[in-house]
């Protein structure tokens, strides 16, 4: 197998080990958080924001990570990021309020090392011909690790309304055990060498820096850019429905009571859907790879919207307003149902993937020269929404949340298809200003061949 596409496949292992960990954390804490404060009336952590401080803490340290990267390299990063995630989850063995609050910034600070190192390594080790392959198998495999971590949710939380001690710190050690697996996948990478560019026609010029400094700056000034900011509008949209479907949607459905007695057991069944229906898109870009790219990345972002949009009408009319905030026997326009509820956990999986594979895609081959700059960016306007909408999570009525996932999705959606389509117009200009130069040398070539003839 030729090594640059090993790396990316070990890339794939490590992430999918060390996120079975922490998505799966993600989904439940919230549930998980509940229980304890029921068995321990000292513990008055919350989950949603536990998980508002870590992609707060996120978007904050993005600015720094390039920075980081210069002095660490992309492995080292991310291996400094996955003990940061390790930490976290054997946090939850010993509960305490102050201790979790302290792990959600230490994780959130290596979350930042960990994505933007991921984004540079996944860039240096694909080109032209196998950077859309390349993420979207990466994607395939890191959303592995919600359909595995949730189906182990699903069996161990089964017939459970209240999740114990002893459940908690099964869950809790395996999944421990499970990141540590992930840290030796990500010790196994090896030092690849610069790859070509990518889409020269299309990048902006904007030189990888050498120092700290001049990451930081460099950083910034490609933020300021045209399509950087119109992207950005995206990363936002990813950002929000990230944390809608990772934090909100599954406890929703566990605090729907009139699904059944066994509806704390959806929780991690709704994860396993939504990671069947992430590694379903992922997998599927992956082998349309060269296509995508011949197509543009548009059409599959405009699919993954519409997905989206049916989703949301879908969980409107299935799930009660207050479904958000805790256990309720409300119910919403129909009798709560959990076939439809896991629908719409596959749709939101499906459609999730559209629009980050296509992200991986665009920033990887528009801005290859300074990849860790841009996955920086992304990361920093993603977690900063992510962490927006953590905050009002627990405010907000099921329908205001799913009204401003409609309205910022409209937004991002269309300023991808405007870069996307200005890059292409701006690639046709150029082949045809280099066809023109061309036709003058060929006319000529062509008169003297006759001629000699």
């Amino acid at each position: 197998m030729e090594r640059k596409f090993m790396n990316v496949i070990l890339l794939g292992f490590g992430f999918m080990f060390v996120f079975t960990a922490f998505q799966t954390m993600g989904n439940i804490e919230k549930t998980i958080l509940d229980s304890i404060r029921q068995d321990d009336s000292t513990f008055t952590a919350d989950g949603y924001t536990s998980l508002a401080i870590i992609y707060a803490t996120l978007a904050i340290c993005n600015w720094m990570a390039p920075s980081v990267i210069t002095i660490t390299g992309p492995r080292g990063a991310m291996l400094i990021g996955a003990v940061t995630y390790l930490f976290f989850i054997i946090t939850f063995l010993f509960p305490r309020t102050w201790l979790l609050y302290v792990a959600s910034v230490l994780i959130g600070a290596g979350a930042a090392a960990i994505w933007t190192g991921q984004g540079n390594y996944l860039t240096l080790n694909s080109d032209a011909d196998t950077i859309s392959r390349n993420s979207g198998i990466f994607w395939a495999m890191l959303q592995c690790s919600l359909f595995f971590g949730n189906l182990f949710v699903f069996i161990k939380f089964q017939g459970k309304t209240h999740i114990d001690v002893e459940t908690r710190n099964v869950v809790f050690g395996a999944l421990t055990a499970v990141s540590i697996v992930g840290i030796v996948f990500l010790l196994l990478l090896r030092p690849t060498r610069r790859a070509p560019a990518i889409d020269d026609a299309k990048c902006e010029i904007v030189v990888e820096p050498e120092g700290p400094l001049d990451a930081f700056k460099g950083a910034i000034k490609l933020f300021c850019t045209r399509d950087m900011i119109f992207l950005s509008a995206a990363f936002i949209y990813t950002g929000v429905e990230l944390s809608f479907f990772s934090g909100v949607y599954s406890p929703s459905i566990g605090f729907t009571l009139a699904m059944g007695e066994n509806v704390k057991q959806l929780v991690g069944l709704s994860g396993v859907f939504i990671g069947m229906g992430e590694v379903l898109g992922g997998a599927l870009f992956g082998i349309l790879g060269n296509k995508t790219t011949r197509w543009g990345r548009d059409p599959i972002v405009i699919m993954g919207y519409f997905i989206h949009m049916t989703s949301f009408f879908l969980i409107f009319i299935n799930l009660p307003n207050v479904a958000p905030f805790g256990d309720t026997m409300d119910t919403s326009y129909i009798t709560p149902s959990p076939y439809l509820a896991m629908l719409c956990s596959f749709l939101l999986g499906f459609g999730d993937a559209c629009y980050n594979t296509q992200i991986y895609s665009i920033l990887g081959g528009k801005y290859s020269d300074n990849s860790t700059s841009a996955f920086a960016l992304f990361k920093f306007t993603q977690s900063l929404a992510a962490a927006a909408c953590f905050f009002y999570s627990s405010k907000a009525l099921l329908s205001v949340q799913l009204g401003v996932l409609a309205v910022l999705a409209s937004i991002g959606t269309a300023a991808f298809c405007r870069v996307e389509w200005s890059d292409r117009a701006r690639s046709r200009l150029a082949v045809d200003n280099v066809d023109e130069k061309l036709s003058p040398v060929t006319h000529s070539l062509a008169e003297n061949t006759l001629h000699y003839d």
